[in-house]
Order: structure tokens, then C-alpha cells, then sequence
């Protein structure tokens, strides 16, 4: 059995991930290394803070390169800022380059409500996405964000939550996952979305 990859690179709450991964049975580990990288069986691309940040401490040692190159073999979770990090483009601060794996740029939450959205919402699925295996429409998980995807289609949508208008929560494209809540902080539910990535490999 292999190990599902945490990638380190400096902006993400990285324990509680392997806390919950190793919760299940589930190897992994943190890493930001190329060469385990590409070892891995799976990748987990956490994240929080700003996106230019993010992006700039990706590119800067190549690691964006190898996830890219990564997503065409294995699965690869990202999660809050690292679902973001998967699309385009995004607005916030400045503009910046995603990795691209995922059609489409991030922006603020068009909304009325008071940002960030922080708490714990309902999720609607859509497309049929293995991850979200058992769980069904109406699932709670934990959200902190004020910025979102906007997917250029909704082929890749996996699930929505409500704030004000419909959220994109979740995308899959091929091998990538991205859930803009926290799985690893989202009780029973969430422990399931980790398990049924963790099973993808298999």
C-alpha cells in the first residue's frame, strides 16, 4: 500500500489533514518534495490564506509544474484555497494564474451576506462525483472563505452549497477533486469524502 502526498508549502493547515487521513487507516505524507510527489499514489493540495501568495510560493520551487504534470497519473484533492489553486485565474489582490486544471477563474462571493462566509452548509450534488459516494443532497460540511470558483462548465460542478445565490462547493475534472470546504473539519461527512478519495487508488 501506498502513501497519499500532503503538499507543503507553507500555507496550509497540514496536521489536521493527516490527522483525519490517519484517523481512517490512510498513509500519508507531508511533503514538498518533486520525488515524493510523484511516488504518491494520491496528492492533497491543502491551503489558506491568499491566492498570489499561494501561487507564488507554488511556482517558485517548480511544484506547480509537478502537480500539473501529476494530475494527467493520480488523484489530487485540493481543499479551500488549494480547490481554488486549481482553476484559471483568479481577482483576489491582484490577478494571478491558477494551476489550471480546472476551467474557470476565482472572484469574491457575489453575495449579500456577510463575508467571509464562515460555518457550516448544505451541500447539493451534481454529476455523479466518487468522492461524495453515500452521502446524499442536504449533507453539512464546514466552510471558511470569501472568494469562490466560477467554472467555465458545469460538467465540472460536483456540488453547490447556498450563500445569497448557489456557490460552486466542489469540482471534478479527470483525476482532479477540489472541495472549497474543509473535509477534514466536517465531522462524519467529511471523514467519508476523505475516505472514498483515499479508495480512488485503489
Amino acid at each position: 500500500m501506498g502513501y497519499t502526498a500532503i503538499v507543503d508549502y507553507g500555507v496550509g493547515n497540514l496536521k489536521s489533514v493527516a490527522n483525519a487521513m490517519a484517523y481512517l487507516g490512510l498513509e500519508t505524507l507531508v511533503t514538498s518534495s518533486a520525488g515524493e510527489l510523484e511516488r504518491a499514489d494520491a496528492i492533497i493540495l491543502p491551503g489558506v490564506g491568499a491566492f498570489p501568495d499561494a501561487a507564488e510560493k507554488l511556482r517558485a520551487p517548480g511544484l506547480d509544474r509537478v502537480l500539473t504534470a501529476q494530475a494527467e497519473k493520480k488523484p489530487i484533492l485540493g481543499i479551500c484555497l488549494g480547490m481554488q489553486l486549481l482553476f484559471d485565474e483568479s481577482t483576489e489582490v491582484r490577478p494571478s494564474r491558477g494551476l489550471g486544471l480546472v476551467p474557470g477563474r476565482v472572484d469574491w462571493i457575489r453575495t449579500e451576506y456577510k463575508l467571509p462566509h464562515i460555518g457550516w452548509n448544505s451541500l447539493t450534488f451534481q454529476n455523479d462525483c466518487p468522492i461524495f459516494k453515500g452521502l446524499t443532497d442536504g449533507t453539512y460540511v464546514y466552510f471558511v472563505h470569501s472568494f469562490c470558483g466560477y467554472a467555465a462548465s458545469e460538467d465540472d460542478v460536483a456540488a453547490r452549497t447556498d450563500y445569497g445565490p448557489p456557490v460552486v462547493a466542489a469540482v471534478h475534472k479527470g483525476n482532479v477533486y477540489g472541495c472549497q470546504f474543509h473535509p477534514e473539519k466536517s465531522g462524519e461527512a467529511g471523514l467519508q469524502i476523505l475516505r472514498n478519495f483515499g479508495e480512488l487508488n485503489k
